[in-house]
């Protein structure tokens, strides 16, 4: 085997911060199963949350954090990660990554949830983008760094002191090879393209949870799916964001009737976090019997619009639609997972050696629901921490949660279960495994995936090796959903609309020895 320091397994903002960051300490092979530039980074609008402002600190930061995760954040791992903000994001600037200012100072913008302004951007809406443009420019300079695209990582080698190299797929030749390492980082992003309707590009189909469940990783708080309120829904339009910084910046939700009406929901109004939002957003379609709300910000200044948020303005106006004096139709969309590979505060997993950065893991700063613009500020503090910690030589794991159990036996009837294909199995996670959800509709989803996973045949390439991934982390967010019989956070039960203290406690799942 061709052996490395550290392998990456992923190519946003995670795999390359820990790139660049390991780089000084050994060599590095980042392995992406597309171009180096298809991630999720690219897509992300909202920009990072950090408390650099005059008016803001580390600790109303923390309390924002706090109250958006529903009682089941991580109390260090949030402080972690707002007192490390402000040297992260001074990290960036060194890099280069092109921040907006204002006569001078970085700008700052406030987004739903956030008790002040503190999130900053770069290009307006293009925020994502920039950064990843700006890190993977340096990786690929780099003569430390090693890129191999178009590489399917389909197994983490794992022995019983830990891990010990990565097999993957040439996509190209359809050969497997392995190499060897001494840490494996996981930044593979999350699990979008499970659901018919979600925001995320098509290589989000949850590979890396899927590797660290099957290596013998523990599995967290996989219930916890945020939906994005609003996404533009226009005919024969790709699904598109549009950023919660729209309504940051004063955009009004609107029904089909012209009627504002967040604040029948919420005494926050628009700015309310995104669960509530997108709840009442399919509340509100069903009472008018329509398929979308509107997003209106044609009471702004047309300059504003269209210089705050030029990829959204340019985005609609190509496809006909002048934001600035029409109004946006949008629906919400699968977003982020909070949940995923769980790990300690320095990014380990229960695995020595095996690390995880980014939306594939779980540090416990969201907790039940993520507050806006916190994901691109973990993946920075964590990913950080975890090559300081890969730099102690500890490689050690983590303590086994005592609770986690594995994936529940299912009595596998494929009598009346659909045929299994992305279609079917996206239009199931939507509709039983959505934004509202019910023990009868988990457990029809439960029963079929199991069927399916059952059925599946050896994976041999890129399609059939996602979707048994996708299938995997369909079982493991819906059993997880079936098992909280509670409402909290992103996880919204019709038959238990209410949180309990029962509850608060987290729901993990490790394969069996």
């Amino acid at each position: 085997m061709r052996e490395y320091d550290y392998i990456i397994i992923g190519s946003g903002i995670a795999g390359l911060y820990d790139a660049l960051l390991a780089q000084e300490l050994g060599s590095v092979l980042i392995i992406t199963k597309g171009s180096i530039h298809e991630c999720n980074t690219r897509h992300a609008q909202g920009g990072i949350a950090a408390a650099i402002g005059s008016l803001d600190s580390p600790e109303l930061h923390f309390e924002d954090t706090i109250a958006a995760g529903a009682g089941l954040c991580d109390p260090e791992a949030v402080r972690i990660l707002t007192r490390e903000a402000a040297d992260r994001i001074a990290d960036l600037v060194k890099f280069g990554v092109p921040f907006d200012t204002v006569d001078g100072e970085i700008a700052l913008a406030r987004e739903a949830a956030h008790s002040v302004p503190r999130i900053l951007h770069a290009g307006g809406d293009a925020t994502g983008e920039r950064i990843e443009v700006t890190l993977s420019n340096a990786a690929r300079s780099s003569s430390r760094i090693t890129i191999l695209e178009y590489c399917l990582a389909i197994e983490i080698l794992v022995l019983e002191d830990g891990v010990y190299g990565v097999a993957a797929l040439d996509l190209h030749s359809g050969s497997i090879e392995r190499f060897g390492c001494r840490f494996v980082i996981l930044a593979t992003g999350g699990v979008g393209r499970l659901f018919k309707i979600t925001t995320n590009p098509e290589i989000a189909t949850g590979d890396g949870i899927a590797l660290a469940y099957k290596a013998g990783a523990e599995i967290v708080d996989m219930e916890f799916v945020q939906f994005h309120p609003t996404a533009l829904r226009l005919p024969g339009v790709p699904l598109f964001l549009i950023s919660e910084a729209v309504r940051g910046e004063g955009g009004i939700l609107r029904n089909a009737e012209g009627e504002r009406f967040m604040l029948n929901y919420s005494p926050d109004g628009d700015l309310a976090p995104r669960d509530i939002v997108a709840r009442s957003i399919v509340a509100e379609m069903e009472r008018t019997e329509t398929d979308r709300v509107y997003l209106d910000v044609t009471h702004l200044p047309a300059s504003i619009v269209s210089a705050r948020f030029p990829q959204i303005y340019r985005f609609c106006f190509d496809h006909g639609l002048d934001i600035t004096s029409s109004m946006i139709p949008v629906v919400p969309a699968a977003h982020y997972v909070m949940g995923g590979v769980r790990t300690n505060y320095w990014g380990e997993t229960n695995i020595a050696g095996l690390f995880a950065s980014g939306e594939v893991s779980c540090t416990g700063v969201h907790g039940a629901n993520r507050l806006a613009s916190n994901s691109l500020l973990e993946v920075l503090v964590f990913s950080k921490r975890i090559v300081d910690r890969s730099r102690e030589e500890v490689n050690a794991a983590t303590t086994a949660e005592r609770e986690a159990s594995a994936l529940p036996e299912r009595a596998v009837d494929s009598g009346n279960c659909p045929s299994l294909d992305l279609i079917a199995l996206e239009s199931l996670l939507w509709e039983n495994v959505g934004i509202v959800r019910s023990a009868d509709r988990l457990r029809e989803a439960a029963n079929i995936l199991a069927v399916w996973e059952e059925e599946l045949r050896r994976p041999t390439d890129r399609p059939s090796y996602e979707l048994a991934n996708m299938v995997l982390v369909g079982r493991l967010l819906a059993e997880a959903a079936l098992a909280r019989e509670e409402s909290r956070g992103a996880h919204f039960r019709s038959d238990s609309p209410e949180p309990s203290d029962a509850w608060l406690r987290h729901i993990v799942f490790r394969k069996k020895d």
